[in-house]
């Protein structure tokens, strides 16, 4: 298949790429790389530097490649900023996002695959998550991409525009190749090899009162190639709607600085903040659905394999991408 991807040369883009070239699918990357990096697509991919905001430009990209799908990664991602600058977030996330889609539309595409987020649900009723948990996002960054869920939700029903809304928890790992480089990084794992790497001086750990059995946050680490294999069966026909993507096995922070410990060898010096607002005490999900319909089954498990790809990645590129 043809497949047009927006963000492919962010972190989770680059390795979806990567995956669908190894699939044999043909992909156009559009990146405007304020977040991405050129080095990180991969080579067999056609490659177009441009922007979302320019309506003219993605309709002609898309046309002119060729396009049966598209897949949709770029965005802002910062939840600290999107409360700081919602209007970056609803301008960028929802507005540009439209230009793709009507771009796609007219281009006669007719599957869309989206890059959604667990930050839709907001702070959850019961855990774990199904799809059918409310959605009440706390933050504009989550706001803005329950806003495009519901975008695309009206364009199948109106248009008859196949989509699939995949709902992240907390992508992690890297390939062999390709890994997690941001300008600005708010992940856990990449900031506490950042501290094995001599990096940084110390893990932040931002609340140790919640209630779970060791006072810190639970959060659902999922791979990222595991991820990207989940892009590539939301491509089959007749697959449509919002689809959970997690492991279903929660890890407190501790428990994640404990397994970069055992990873690296290196006793990590952790200093202990306060709580972040809004940080709920646990998130986990229930990705039965994803397994139900796609046929989706995460091969990569263990948080210790997780760690150990993100790591082997990073000692082999501390500075990151060289861009």
């Amino acid at each position: 298949m043809n497949v047009f991807v927006t963000g492919g040369a962010g972190y989770i883009g680059s390795i979806c790429v990567e995956e669908l070239l190894n699939a044999g699918h043909e992909v156009t990357v559009f990146d405007n790389l304020s977040e991405g990096h050129r080095s990180a697509v991969d080579g067999r991919a056609r490659f177009i530097e441009g922007h979302l905001a320019d309506r003219e430009g993605v309709a002609r990209a898309v046309r002119e490649s060729g396009a049966e799908a598209v897949m949709h990664f770029a965005a802002n991602a910062l939840v600290g900023e999107s409360m700081e600058k919602p209007e970056k977030y609803f301008r960028n996330n929802v507005a540009d996002g439209l230009n793709l889609i009507d771009a796609a539309r007219e281009a006669g595409v007719k599957k869309f695959v989206f890059s959604s987020t667990c930050a839709t649900y907001g702070p959850p009723n019961r855990v774990p998550i199904t799809e059918d948990e409310p959605q009440k996002p706390i933050n504009p960054y989550g706001e803005s991409k329950l806003m495009f869920e519901r975008i695309l939700g009206w364009y199948h029903r109106v248009h008859g525009l196949e989509y699939v809304a995949l709902r992240y928890f907390n992508a992690a790992g890297a390939s062999e190749r390709f890994g997690e480089h941001h300008r600005i990084e708010t992940h856990l794992i990449p900031n506490v090899l950042a501290v094995a790497l001599g990096r940084k001086p110390h893990v932040e750990i931002y609340g140790t009162d919640y209630p779970t059995p060791d006072g810190t946050c639970i959060r659902d680490y999922i791979h990222v190639i595991d991820l990207a294999q989940a892009h590539i069966l939301a491509l089959a026909p007749g697959k449509c709607g919002a689809f959970n993507l997690g492991n279903g096995n929660g890890y407190s922070v501790r428990e994640v600085i404990r397994a970069c410990e055992e990873v690296t060898g290196k006793s990590l010096p952790a200093v202990e903040r306060p709580r972040r607002p809004g940080d709920p005490p646990r998130l986990v999900a229930d990705a039965s659905k994803a397994r139900r319909e796609l046929g989706w089954e995460p091969r990569l498990t263990s948080l210790r394999d997780i760690v150990a790809s993100a790591w082997e990645w990073h000692r082999r590129h501390p500075d990151g991408y060289p861009d």
